[in-house]
């Protein structure tokens, strides 16, 4: 038996793949209420909360007993003859009702372990990482607890888990990138930084990498983007880490290159200019004036290389893409 909250409430029979699906917005309440408390007395007070808020009828302990005796006739029994030990699923306590798991689990449980195995491997095996957390994020069926959050219950656990559901998804991003997998995530950062646009990290790592896929001005723009959108909804400004990111990005950081297999282009372009040397002092005579034009010019020629060699290994990877095709052919 497996309780599933990740998406609509349900109950699955692993053995038989049945699914059971509660009919009604109060009973998915109900359920939701007892898997999220599993093990635990949920009061009838808390319960009549979850189900009414703060309209609840006026016989509403009888009400919650007839939806709580619905509940029961919907949770599998053993077949007869089967020799398997009757379990009851949900146990009436002086004070309310608790559901009482026995064998079996929640896709929640699920999710949260593989995420942790997850983050512990992104260090040293982002590829591992990858698989376990992609694994985990496709238990995930719709917003958690959908259809039943009606009370402080499920609407609290409905919260946290979307929180965990977001942080999975920045660590696989995280160790994508670190896998040297940047080409292959930038469709799907870009969706989650237009679904959840005050989420500073999404549009950090979708800069990350543009930049490596050689888009260093989208990357830039990304961040223009995020400032905009956080001034007019929140009145702030982006957090150190993204306004370092810029800055990183602007300066070509070789940091910024995937592990293992720097860019080219971003070693070349990472080379510093020499420094601007100080303008000529008031009253100084034409010598300082000549030797802070000559220290302009030796910048421009500075400049003017590197984007000479940008321009060769542009070019080079244009002519890869285009030779790619005839030789399919």
């Amino acid at each position: 038996m497996q309780f599933r909250i990740l998406g609509p409430v349900e109950i699955q029979d692993e053995r038989t793949g049945l699914r059971i699906l509660p009919t009604g917005a109060k009973q998915r309440a109900l359920l939701g209420a007892l898997v999220v408390k599993s093990g635990h007395v949920v009061s009838v007070h808390r319960l009549i909360d979850e189900l009414w808020g703060e309209n609840p009828p006026a016989n509403a302990t009888n009400a919650l007993q007839a939806h709580v005796a619905r509940l029961r006739r919907l949770l599998p029994v053993p077949e007869p003859g089967s020799g398997e030990p009757h379990h009851e699923w949900i146990v009436t306590r002086s004070l309310g009702y608790v559901l009482r798991p026995g064998h079996s689990t929640t896709d929640a449980q699920r999710f949260n372990e593989l995420a942790a195995r997850g983050r512990a491997a992104a260090a040293d095996d982002p590829q591992q990482a990858t698989e376990l957390l992609r694994d985990a994020l496709a238990l995930w069926r719709g917003p958690a607890l959908e259809g039943s959050v009606r009370g402080d219950i499920c609407a609290a656990e409905a919260a946290q888990l979307e929180e965990n559901r977001l942080t999975a998804l920045e660590t696989l991003y995280d160790a994508c990138l670190r896998a040297a997998r940047h080409d292959e995530i930038i469709g799907e950062l870009e969706e989650l930084t237009t679904d959840h646009p005050m989420r500073e990290r999404f549009y950090d790592l979708l800069m990350v990498a543009l930049y490596r896929c050689g888009r260093q001005a989208e990357a830039l723009s990304v961040y223009d983007r995020a400032r905009k959108r956080l001034v007019h909804e929140l009145g702030v400004e982006p957090g150190p880490a993204l306004r370092g990111r810029m800055d990183a990005i602007l300066q070509h950081d070789p940091g910024l290159a995937a592990p293992g297999a720097p860019d080219r282009v971003a070693s070349v372009v990472a080379m510093p200019l020499p420094p601007r040397p100080p303008g000529p002092l008031p009253g100084a005579g034409p010598d300082a004036t000549v030797l802070s034009l000559s220290g302009e010019i030796a910048r421009l020629q500075h400049r003017i290389e590197r984007l000479s060699l940008e321009h060769e290994e542009l070019m080079r990877r244009f002519d890869r893409l285009v030779a790619q095709p005839a030789a399919g052919q």
